[in-house]
């Protein structure tokens, strides 16, 4: 085989594993993507996170804490756009799904964070349930549902959606 046919060959070859690689890429960043619900917010991050703390709140779920991300990349010298994630939960709910799997305290309490894309658009996200029950085994089905029914109730009221 000469050197050029031999280039050939390894350019595509090259090109091959390439396309391979981001098809994998792909399919990763799109599984990603359902195991999460991400909504559009038309508030700022600080006002899509407080809308939603106080009906967390007004509904008597505790609110364990609140992160600020960007503030602390900021305190770290690293430029990060808005971002904050809220902590929340009822041990009446979250208990018995980590009695089935102490592992499940791991996604347990419940987060939602928001944060701001380079567009300047705030989004707000959270982990389905369905991921729950897979990463954790979680049999509880009618509990699930209603942790999923709750975390669309509440966000859809922060983001002001009907």
């Amino acid at each position: 085989m000469n050197k050029n046919k031999f280039r050939l060959l390894i350019v595509k070859t090259g090109i091959k594993y390439l396309v391979v690689s981001l098809l994998m890429l792909n399919i990763s960043i799109s599984y990603a993507v359902q195991d999460y619900t991400v909504k559009q917010s038309r508030y700022s991050v600080g006002e899509t996170i407080d809308r939603l703390e106080s009906i967390i709140k007004q509904k008597g779920i505790i609110v364990y804490s609140r992160i600020y991300h960007s503030m602390g990349a900021k305190k770290a010298g690293i430029a990060m756009r808005p971002t904050q994630l809220i902590i929340f939960g009822n041990p009446k709910a979250g208990s018995p799904l980590i009695n089935e799997n102490p592992l499940a305290a791991l996604d347990l309490p419940l987060k939602v964070m928001a944060w701001q894309d380079e567009k300047n658009q705030t989004w707000l996200a959270y982990m389905n349930s369905n991921e729950l029950r897979t990463r954790h085994n979680i049999q509880n089905a009618a509990l699930l549902a209603e942790m999923d029914a709750l975390l669309k109730t509440i966000t859809n009221q922060a983001l002001g959606y009907k």
